[in-house]
């Protein structure tokens, strides 16, 4: 056998104009950074590769300049397919100026997809988006007026409704791996996650394309163990070996090795959370976990949770999950979102979401963005901004419980908690309750046909999702109903005739005790 050991710029050459393209990574986790790099600096002098089709899972970029942002450039993208957009706006404002054919489609089920495509299967047939702006009644995923083309369907099988995403040849694909021989056999013991690497590799192998990874470096044939090579070298074309700088762990670190499990480092638990409205919010949500529960936490706000339960000594009680694999420990956040300190277990991104999309979460904390009058939930596009949807949809249709996470208004909020009470000092610019949300995310009318408990949990009000529609349970000790809740809210919300105060502990500057049942 040859080497498959090339420059990186001989790799690139590999790609033809018109090709899809997928890039293996999760934000700035298993990126092949080198290799995008290199694919925008050889079309800003040549124009070459051009008219790509760029299709991705999990977003990827640091929100600047670094990931998929390098494939921001008109003529080099015709089309992308991705699950988050978020940490990309390059691609976002070429998608918002109508230079490219722009989908949304669920991270998870893009994830999914690559292994239908590997095994020539018709495609995906599931109940994920369904209700949602995915679904073709709605938007069908598309992200501009440009974008014509249905690639989601509806379907009925056996009398119920699912959404057929159909299955496409991907001519070449991009990932990273830690090691490889010289023939393209592959480890990843140093990456914080193993993503869709076997998945994608044989996806474009039996399409005839071809596969192309950046390694840290080339070791002699058998010197890997077997057990550890994760992409063979028979689905390898070429093999690139990465400058450091373009092969960190993530983008914000070179190398955790708690974060591949290659050590296990202390957490430090003495750290408490500064009373405020995010601790105030935290502390109500942590009061939804059940014993041993199973959990997602997303970015944000929901980060919370996690604090005030090892504050409150309860953190045995859950164990948290990421959608890119990682079980157990802690999930990080920023730049290394995507990795997990600790983690008891680094599992395939489709086989993480096989999971959830079963309803394997107990409990999932996700950020509250904006909530209609019907109780549906928008955090993937806002005005001029195009977030996308990234796992949120695959999550929260599953999850047997969903708790929404979120200040009452945005954009300035400033409030005094202490004495068991929350004062509004002065309230933020825009109302986050609107009358009808600019993209529906989460569809409480899928929701309520499925009996899902959801709650919506802000520092001065609980809402539960009912058959009637929202209804408002609780309000915080010290706020008017009136004058700080209803006059802020595009709508009036169903109100308890048990209506209630939050626990006026929540409002303290001391341990609450929370009790997990």
């Amino acid at each position: 056998m040859k080497s498959k050991l090339v420059s990186k710029s001989q790799a690139i050459n590999l790609i033809k104009d018109g090709d899809t393209v997928a890039v293996g990574g999760f934000c700035g986790c298993a990126h092949p950074e080198e290799l995008t790099a290199e694919i925008e600096s050889i079309y800003l002098k040549t124009k070459t590769p051009k008219n790509l089709t760029l299709v991705y899972a999990a977003g990827q970029g640091d929100s600047n300049s670094r990931g998929l942002n390098h494939f921001g450039h008109e003529g080099l993208v015709k089309k992308v397919v991705g699950g988050h957009w978020g940490l990309t706006p390059k691609l976002q404002k070429l998608a918002l100026e109508n230079k490219i054919e722009a989908y949304n489609l669920p991270q998870g089920v893009i994830s999914q997809l690559y292994r239908d495509i590997a095994a020539k299967r018709p495609g995906n047939i599931t109940h994920v988006g369904l209700k949602t702006f995915i679904d073709p009644r709605i938007e069908g995923g598309k992200l501009n007026e440009i974008t014509t083309k249905d690639i989601v369907k509806l379907v009925n099988v056996e009398g119920r409704e699912y959404l057929f995403y159909k299955a496409f040849p991907i001519d070449v694909v991009l990932l990273r791996a830690t090691y490889a021989d010289e023939y393209g056999n592959a480890t990843m013991e140093k990456e914080a996650v193993t993503l869709d690497a076997v998945a994608m590799a044989q996806a474009a192998k039996n399409s005839g394309g071809i596969v192309i990874i950046q390694v840290e470096s080339v070791v002699s044939k058998g010197s890997l163990d077997p057990k550890e090579v994760k992409i063979p070298g028979i689905y390898v074309d070429a093999i690139v070996v990465a400058d450091p700088k373009n092969h960190m762990q993530t983008f914000g670190e070179q190398y955790n090795p708690s974060y591949s499990g290659q050590a296990k480092v202390l957490l430090n638990s003495s750290n408490s959370m500064p009373l405020n409205e995010r601790k105030v919010i935290a502390r109500r949500a942590a009061m939804e976990l059940v014993p041993n529960s199973i959990t997602n936490l997303g970015i944000g706000m929901p980060e919370g949770v996690a604090s005030i339960a090892n504050e409150e000594g309860i953190s045995d009680e859950m164990t948290l999950t990421i959608e890119s694999g990682g079980i157990g420990g802690v999930p990080s956040s920023g730049l290394s979102f995507g990795a997990s300190t600790n983690p008891e277990s680094i599992l395939d991104q489709a086989s993480q979401f096989d999971f959830y999309d079963g309803g394997g979460l107990d409990v999932a904390f996700l950020g509250l963005a904006q909530c209609d009058k019907f109780g549906n939930i928008n955090v993937s596009k806002f005005g001029p901004k195009i977030a996308g949807c990234g796992g949120f949809i695959d999550i929260t249709q599953n999850t047997k419980k969903v708790v929404y996470c979120g200040t009452f208004t945005g954009g300035g909020l400033k409030v005094d908690v202490g004495d068991g009470k929350l004062k509004i000092i002065k309230d933020g610019k825009f109302n986050k309750f609107v009358n009808s949300v600019e993209q529906i995310t989460f569809s409480s009318e899928y929701a309520r046909s499925i009996k899902q408990s959801v709650l919506y949990i802000t520092e001065r009000a609980v809402f539960r999702l009912a058959k009637e529609g929202l209804v408002l349970e609780e309000i915080a000790p010290g706020i008017d109903l009136e004058k700080d809740v209803l006059a802020h809210m595009s709508f009036k919300p169903i109100i308890s005739s048990n209506m209630k105060l939050m626990d006026e502990d929540i409002f303290k500057d001391e341990i609450v005790d929370i009790k997990v049942s």
